[in-house]
């Protein structure tokens, strides 16, 4: 299977990289595709001509999105209308990668692929709106994920994620507040990586997945049991949110589930092999 990766030195590109075979594998980066140019990303992956596009590619930092609404919409709506107008006229499949941000976080409890989106803000606007032109490609899979952590960080927050800032806290803090009332799906990037790769292999129908580890969590349990893994001993406190923070509102639950796949491991399982990666153990 020839599989271009776009967005490959992020998060989630690296470990997709990791668990795809070499050959035929053609990872991208920014520097190499602007998929809001399409005549540059046309020449590029009819270069290649993949089978299959995987595209990681987003601007994800959702309080710039709320400034720059047209940055926001160019990379993750338009850019996703060029790279499906490309795979439309090579017959490639599309799997672009979405968020929880799509929903507005009033079911309490988990979604389902066939819940019915309501972004709050510009960038899950913008994303559901992405969602949709991947939808024109007749071969597509949209792939949501939520709350990513991964070995390699995000590069939207400086190679960091919520993991690796604890860890960092855990050696530089006696007292810290976290977050008790935003429910997540924290989800490792090598289980969601290696779960798309299952997907495609097994050839299952196209459409939207939600791809996460399994339970859900707020973002102070999560700290806890971050801590509780590594033997730290710091105090935790409980702090609440409004679902507007700095000025952008968000969905005070957002936790995924699938009720189309198998369910990847629990968070805490998740946690301590990322753990081990780490060389934290």
């Amino acid at each position: 299977m020839k599989v271009t990766i776009i967005g490959a030195n992020g998060q989630l590109g690296k470990d997709l990289i990791k668990v795809f075979n070499k050959n035929g594998l053609n990872p991208l980066t920014h520097q190499e595709i602007e998929i809001t140019d399409f005549l540059q990303s046309r020449n590029v992956i009819e270069k290649y001509m993949p089978e299959v596009i995987i595209n990681t590619a987003a601007f994800h930092n959702v309080p710039e999105c709320e400034k720059n609404p047209e940055k926001a919409f160019l990379v993750n709506s338009i850019g996703v209308k060029n790279l499906a107008n490309i795979c439309r006229n090579n017959d490639i499949i599309l799997v672009h990668i979405s968020t929880d941000y799509v929903f507005d976080g009033k079911k309490n409890s988990p979604y389902i692929e066939e819940d019915i989106p309501n972004p709050l803000n510009v960038y899950g606007i913008s994303k559901l709106a992405g969602e949709f032109f991947a939808k024109k490609v007749e071969k597509h899979y949209i792939i949501r994920v939520a709350s990513l952590f991964g070995i390699s960080g995000c590069r939207a927050k400086g190679g960091g994620n919520f993991v690796k800032t604890m860890l960092n806290f855990a050696k530089t803090k006696e007292v810290i507040q976290v977050t008790s009332n935003i429910i997540c799906s924290p989800t490792y990037t090598f289980d969601a990586a290696l779960k798309i790769k299952e997907i495609l292999e097994e050839k299952l129908p196209y459409g939207i997945y939600h791809v996460t580890n399994s339970g859900s969590c707020s973002w102070y349990e999560f700290a806890l049991e971050i801590f509780n893994q590594i033997g730290a001993n710091i105090k935790v406190e409980k702090r609440i949110e409004d679902e507007e923070i700095a000025g952008v509102k968000r969905p005070l639950y957002s936790a995924l589930t699938s009720n189309k796949i198998r369910p990847l491991r629990h968070w805490k399982e998740a946690l301590k092999a990322y753990l081990e990666e780490e060389k934290i153990f």
